[in-house]
């Protein structure tokens, strides 16, 4: 048993020093920008030079759409049939972030309609062909990035594996192993990409702003703060109004107490490092375990509402800066796929690139060319995005809980209003070292992803697809809840 303690709590060390790397990459790539746009305007013809860095960027996000796209959706899937299993709070809460992420890429198709971001920036349509014109080193190595597969078809083959799979039962557990680990070489490959992704920018912004110059400046902040205002109104008017009519608490009192994960989302630029802080406070904040257990981690892959309103607003620019404006019903073709391809590749860097072009490429694929801008702009919007998913899955923890008659009301107002102190040792094992007066109820618990005896973290790894295959013992989408032995496998 002190074996089995001991392994998980060993890998953490490793996987803060991943964090620091990626924050290096999000500074680098900031920079690259700040100095593309220099270049540009200081030096217009060189910075437009420049442009095959963001055309080969672009290219190697596209060779990667297809394994994406493939995994994901595959995996999430079966992460959807395993937060079924765990009955009427699993189901409550996919229906609700189904409904939620669905808003909130409509909201962000209403707001570019009516902000219209990009619009005369007269960026040049992407076109493979255009390679020969440049000189023959520079043809050379992009014709060596290899072109991406047509992403409809392979999202119905992964829909139709994905059911597959689980109509197979216990028998395709091996093939899920085995495409989980074939979904961890992908998204490796995708973050080496993504170191790329400076010299990117570098080109991408440069050769922009040395075509169109400060227009192209104006149009990016545009969308930038178009976005971050969207996200404040979606947190503020829909979340807070949720919140008070179901639970009675107030939005703000609710982000006054998640103050300290706010801050590290905001370092970090990643809503994955305040993941086991959510699941202690939420089940301080009076939310049950099982409830906690199963909503957060499923919430962190299928409940991605600043992520949402991200892929529909980038979408519009990219397509108004192009010049082709989607119609009505490309635009609801877009949501659509939006809706299905996002699911399942929370907290992994680039994956929200890859979504953006592949459903791009679905819809429109002259429209890649302009891929180049929202990589340079990209990580100035990863902190709205981290934080509104982060609000959306706290605000979800608690309507859910009192949807199925799980939370406390009377508790959470006196920890909301510091009545009652947040006790930080609780973090330490996501919550596994409660106080006596949160034992209440433990015994109903027993099976409950953290009630536990035998110190394993559940919460390893953050997203239900990779929960739903890596066999965690006491993952909360691989036990029910209330059972009477505890990690009890379905």
């Amino acid at each position: 048993m002190a074996q089995t303690t001991t392994a998980p709590r060993g890998r953490r060390p490793e996987a803060q020093k991943t964090k620091d790397r990626t924050h290096w990459l999000y500074i680098s790539v900031i920079a690259s920008v700040v100095l593309g746009a220099a270049v540009g305007l200081l030096f217009p013809e060189f910075g437009k030079s420049l442009k095959p860095l963001g055309d080969g960027f672009v290219s190697l996000i596209k060779m990667m759409i297809g394994p994406v796209i493939f995994c994901t959706i595959v995996l999430g899937v079966g992460s959807i049939a395993k937060a079924a299993t765990v009955g009427k709070v699993g189901g409550m809460a996919l229906l609700y972030f189904t409904v939620m992420s669905t808003f909130a890429l409509g909201l962000g198709l209403v707001v570019g309609n009516i902000v219209h971001p990009g619009e005369g920036l007269a960026l040049t349509p992407y076109d493979p062909a255009k390679k020969a014109e440049l000189d023959p080193t520079v043809a050379f190595v992009l014709d060596i990035i290899p072109d991406s597969v047509p992403v409809l078809p392979v999202l119905f083959v992964a829909l139709l594996v994905g059911f597959a799979l689980q109509k197979m039962g216990p028998a395709g557990q091996p093939l899920l192993n085995l495409l989980s680990l074939v979904q961890g070489v992908v998204f490796r490959i995708l973050m080496m990409i993504m170191w790329v992704a400076p010299l990117g920018a570098f080109g991408a912004i440069a050769a922009v702003v040395g075509s169109t110059g400060w227009s192209a400046i104006g149009a990016m902040a545009l969308l930038m703060g178009a976005f971050y205002a969207t996200c404040v109104l979606f947190i503020v008017l829909v979340l807070g109004t949720l919140l008070k009519v179901v639970t009675g608490v107030n939005i703000f009192s609710l982000m006054k107490y998640l103050g300290r994960e706010y801050l590290l989302i905001f370092a970090t630029s990643s809503s994955e490092s305040a993941l086991p802080r959510l699941i202690a406070k939420m089940e301080f904040a009076g939310v049950s375990k099982p409830v906690v257990g199963v909503t957060v981690p499923t919430g962190y892959s299928f409940n991605l509402d600043g992520t949402a309103i991200y892929l529909t607003m980038a979408a519009l620019f990219v397509s108004n800066a192009m010049g082709f404006e989607m119609n009505v019903g490309e635009q609801v073709g877009l949501l659509v796929f939006m809706i299905i391809a996002s699911k399942g590749a929370a907290g992994v860097t680039g994956a929200g690139l890859a979504t953006l072009a592949a459903g791009l490429q679905a819809h429109r694929p002259d429209l890649l060319g302009g891929m180049g801008v929202i990589v340079g702009i990209d990580k100035f919007m990863s902190e709205a995005r981290a934080l509104t998913n982060f609000t959306g899955n706290a605000v979800a923890t608690l309507l859910i809980g009192r949807w199925v008659g799980e939370f406390d009301a009377e508790r959470a107002r006196a920890v909301l209003s510091g009545q009652v102190a947040f006790d930080e040792a609780l973090v330490a094992g996501h919550g596994a070292g409660q106080s006596a007066e949160d034992a209440e109820g433990a015994e109903a618990t027993a099976g409950s992803p953290r009630a536990a005896g035998d110190g394993f973290d559940p919460y390893e790894s953050p997203t239900a697809a990779e929960q739903a295959v890596e066999g965690h013992p006491e993952s909360s989408l691989n036990v029910t809840p209330g059972l009477e032995a505890a990690g009890t496998r379905r």
